[in-house]
């Protein structure tokens, strides 16, 4: 059951890009709401597909934005994913592309880093891609490996413009492969239900701000919970028009989830 009625939501998931923050600053609002949340002992999850860089590391970069989140509060796709592999198979094997979101989170989920016939190879976001790493990619998964990714996003964005992301390079490996990976990020609500076991919360009261209908809207959609899209990332009403789902709400900016 969705709830429709915002006063019964205890529990919030929020998107980071597009909804806390824009090209590095605070989007209005946004340090309010953390710091309404904060005071008022709300349960929260900044959720990221970013599978580059630790919680650590993101919670220095919001802060430096002027968002304070501890990094307790920051779940990303790279782990969603190491939680999920660690049910599938504890203390396994897996080759890994990607940086230190991603490896540091495989390592602390007890897995072992092996190129010799893994059983899982994992793809996660980088900005150092290497062909050798993707032929061996390529070359595990044929050997029977199971084709793990982080997310599915295709492009991420930079200041020169788009730069290709782990969902290209998905597809390059399932072009040479023929298979197709399980990818863990938004919008497959597995990383939503990941992020409700962290804090403890029910998707019967739990919120889930975000900025695009394709990943946040859906995969909230699809994991039981209320959802607010807002209108300070890439969606406009023409983009909402798009797809066949609503959100429970549209808002102009988390501004508008202040209480007054």
């Amino acid at each position: 059951m969705i709830m429709q009625n915002r006063g019964d939501i205890e529990c919030w998931l929020t998107d980071m890009d597009g909804v806390l923050v824009h090209e590095n600053r605070a989007i209005p609002g946004a340090p309010e709401l953390l710091a309404q949340w904060a005071k008022n002992d709300t349960p929260f999850l900044v959720l990221t597909n970013n599978s580059i860089f630790t919680p650590r590391d993101l919670s220095a970069r919001l802060s430096a934005s002027g968002i304070e989140v501890p990094e307790e509060r920051i779940w990303t796709s790279a782990l969603a994913t190491a939680a999920f592999l660690r049910s599938q198979s504890p203390g396994g094997t897996a080759y890994v592309v990607g940086e230190a979101g991603i490896l540091t989170a495989m390592h602390e989920a007890g897995f072992i880093m092996t190129e010799t016939d893994p059983e899982y190879v994992v793809i996660g976001e980088t900005r150092n891609y290497s062909f050798e790493a993707i032929t061996k990619a390529i070359r595990l998964i044929n050997g029977g490996a199971r084709f793990i990714s982080t997310n599915p996003d295709a492009t991420g964005p930079s200041a020169e413009g788009p730069l290709p992301a782990t969902g290209a390079i998905n597809a390059l490996i399932t072009k040479a492969t023929g298979k197709e990976p399980y990818v863990v990020g938004k919008p497959n609500p597995m990383m939503f239900r990941s992020a409700l076991n962290r804090i403890g919360a029910h998707s019967e009261n739990t919120g889930m701000i975000g900025d695009r209908m394709d990943t946040d809207i859906v995969a909230g959609i699809e994991a039981g919970l209320h959802t607010v899209l807002v209108m300070t990332g890439i969606s406009d009403q023409r983009e909402i028009d798009r797809y066949p789902f609503r959100p429970s709400e549209i808002l102009g900016s988390v501004a508008e989830l202040l209480e007054s």
